[in-house]
């Protein structure tokens, strides 16, 4: 594994400018490189799009839905047999009423058991922003003048990382981890 030094940065135009500030602090072209990443959700990781097969805060639907069903067709089909004995209303109305009912408890169910979003006060898990990433392969000797170049280009979210550098790029790059602050450059510009 490698050692690679990242920041982001806004446009390509101030993300080249940043390589040519490592370039001239005696970098190699071999070990810098950009590339953009997409904003959260858009890395179509899956056929149809997207970054996950379920929505975290729909994992417990399906569980609620099931339960929704089952109490929504009870509820229907004694709402359905009240009809059928006080209006002498056909059987198929009361079975209708059921099915009504098992429709309309399995919405709610699901409904009441998805998570609602985070609000501004609870504490999220970093998520990488989409930009133009400078990544830099270094040596545990050159990290720090790496970052500081970054940094001083208008780098924004400088992070550290350990990865696979082949042919000048960072091979193994997961836009779905969340980077990892580089001590003193942590805080975040957007």
């Amino acid at each position: 594994m490698s050692l690679i030094i990242a920041g982001r940065f806004q446009t390509f135009r101030a993300a080249e400018s940043a390589a040519q500030k490592l370039f001239a602090r005696g970098f190699l072209e071999e070990d810098v490189t950009l590339f953009f990443v997409n904003p959260s959700g858009q890395h179509a990781r899956y056929p149809v799009g997207g970054d996950v097969g379920t929505d975290p805060g729909a994992s417990a639907a399906p569980k609620g839905a099931g339960k929704g069903v089952t109490i929504g067709a009870v509820i229907g089909a004694v709402v359905g047999a009240a009809i059928f004995a006080v209006f002498h209303a056909p059987l198929l109305v009361s079975v209708i009423a059921a099915g009504v009912g098992a429709y309309i408890g399995s919405l709610a169910g699901a409904m009441s058991h998805t998570k609602k979003a985070r609000t501004a006060g609870q504490a999220e898990e970093p998520a990488r922003h989409a930009g133009v990433l400078v990544a830099v392969h270094v040596a545990p000797e050159t990290q720090d003048q790496a970052a500081t170049a970054l940094r001083e280009a208008g780098g924004l979210d400088i992070e550290r990382a350990s990865g696979r550098w082949k042919q000048g790029r960072w091979s193994d790059f997961d836009p779905l981890q969340p980077p990892h602050p580089v001590g003193e450059f942590a805080q975040s510009r957007v």
